[in-house]
């Protein structure tokens, strides 16, 4: 994609910004006092289950 001199959306910038949003929401996710890396990146996972399963019902 070429950089123009104006303002444009990034095609795949605002899917990671929304996906970002949605894990922000759970408060376990939103702060980093998590020792283990493991451990956060399972708090990830959950939180995205749990938004894909809001969104299937």
């Amino acid at each position: 994609m070429r950089v123009k001199d104006e303002f444009a959306i990034l095609p795949k910038r605002w899917i990671v910004e929304r996906t970002f949003a949605w894990i922000n929401n759970f408060r376990r996710a939103s702060k980093d006092f998590e020792i283990l890396t493991l451990t956060a990146e399972n708090v990830v996972r959950i939180a995205m289950i749990w938004v894909t399963l809001k969104k299937c019902f």
